[in-house]
């Protein structure tokens, strides 16, 4: 029998979780190029910046930057921050029309990673956070480190 390893992402954003309240989650191939391919392989990739904006009942993603490797193709013009698109199944984006079409909602990307050799990202239907909810998640998470700390040190 094969195992499954668990393959590390090529690229999270770490700060969509602190910025948004994540509801939903998809998962979209990407349409990419040749190097942008080599590139994720190498994990020259950054989604930090990026959204994902819906036109014409299609996806994109804007802002993932995407290095260009050294080894790269010479007679193509490597554009890092390209538009791509995403692909998703009608339905999916249906539903992610809908859902961004109401007050509030956004789309983020979460996740960059490989799913049976090809390039997927996981992206989230999310409500922004206000001030105060993000200093209520710091707070929760600072208490969940002193308390395993705490317990820690009753252990022993």
């Amino acid at each position: 029998m094969k195992t499954e390893e668990k393959i590390p992402p090529i690229a999270v954003n770490r700060k969509a979780r602190f910025d948004y309240f994540i509801e939903e989650r998809y998962e979209a191939g990407i349409a990419l190029l040749g190097w942008e391919v080599k590139s994720l392989r190498a994990g020259k990739a950054q989604i930090t910046e990026a959204y994902v904006y819906l036109k014409d009942g299609e996806a994109f993603l804007f802002g993932a930057h995407l290095t260009p490797l050294t080894s790269a193709s010479t007679h193509v013009v490597a554009d890092p921050t390209r538009t791509r698109k995403l692909l998703l199944s009608r339905r999916e984006l249906d539903h992610l029309v809908g859902a961004v079409e109401r007050r509030g909602y956004t789309l983020v990307p979460l996740e960059l990673y490989w799913k049976s050799g090809r390039a997927k990202l996981a992206i989230g239907l999310a409500k922004g956070k206000k001030q105060h909810d993000k200093r209520a998640t710091e707070k929760a998470r600072d208490w969940q480190r002193d308390k395993s700390r705490i317990m820690k040190a009753m252990r022993r």
